[in-house]
């Protein structure tokens, strides 16, 4: 007798033996239940620290494309996955960068974090901060104010140009040649005041002194009257995942004077590395 379930406007596949397990795309994908793929894949995102092609990202997850497909739709719902400039491609969203923002702000270590960066101001006399690259821009995991009544106030969690602050000129001198250079040619160079740097070409030439260097300076070039210098925070690995920075008005502190505190910035540095 004719099976009337499989009478359908489209054609059925064939009919398999009885006894033989039917094999589909998930069957054939690796072994592990989507969360996990979805895991692995926001960790390969995370770690290549730029956009990846739905086709790259199959090729290293070993899935067939329209799981992979699948998997990026329901991420992009979820906001953990974002649109690259190339729609074609896709980048770590703005829900899994505050889950990186809250995980490394959490609980003992955040403390510990936080002791180093007060201990710091207490050294130093001026606010300093703790710093990551986030897309293309300077996002704040930390901050300790020095008591003075003129200070610039700048919340956990807020983010800043890359190209005309010290953090942010640092983590682009860190970064791949390649890397920067493709990023230098997506950045609008906006002018925040007359000594920002507003020329790919120039802003190259400065990623090449800070590289050599070792610190980033922020000579005006943010906020008029406010000056700044940053180091790396380093992992176990010796990859730059951070930095501290120290700021202050040019009133009470020059970029001479702040420069002096470098040794000071640099132990705090090594420090916070091993909280990383």
């Amino acid at each position: 007798m004719p099976d009337k379930r499989r009478a359908t406007t489209a054609p059925s596949p064939r009919k398999m033996p009885r006894k033989t397990p039917r094999v589909t795309e998930e069957s054939a994908a690796p072994s592990g239940s989507s969360a996990e793929r979805a895991l692995r894949l926001l960790a390969v995102l995370a770690h290549e620290g730029r956009a990846l092609s739905l086709a790259e990202l199959g090729v290293r997850l070993g899935l067939p494309k329209v799981s992979a497909h699948r998997l990026c739709a329901q991420l992009l719902e979820s906001g953990h996955l974002a649109r690259d400039s190339d729609e074609r491609c896709y980048t770590v969203g703005p829900a899994l960068r505050r889950l990186a923002l809250d995980t490394l702000n959490h609980g003992l270590l955040r403390g510990l974090r936080h002791e180093v960066l007060s201990a710091l101001v207490t050294r130093v006399g001026e606010t300093c901060n703790f710093t990551t690259l986030d897309g293309a821009q300077v996002l704040y995991l930390d901050r300790v104010e020095a008591q003075w009544p003129l200070r610039l106030t700048l919340d956990v969690g807020s983010h800043v140009p890359l190209h005309c602050t010290a953090s942010g000129k640092l983590f682009l001198a860190h970064l791949d040649a390649p890397e920067r250079d493709a990023l230098l040619g997506e950045l609008t160079l906006t002018r925040m005041t007359p000594r920002t740097i507003v020329t790919a070409k120039a802003l190259a030439a400065e990623c090449e002194t800070i590289a050599l260097a070792g610190h980033a300076c922020d000579r005006e070039e943010f906020i008029a009257g406010l000056i700044a210098v940053a180091v790396p925070v380093r992992d176990a690995e010796g990859q730059v995942r951070a930095a501290i920075a120290l700021h202050a008005p040019v009133a009470r502190m020059s970029l001479a004077e702040a420069e002096r505190r470098l040794p000071a910035l640099h132990e705090a540095a090594a420090r916070m590395g091993r909280l990383l």
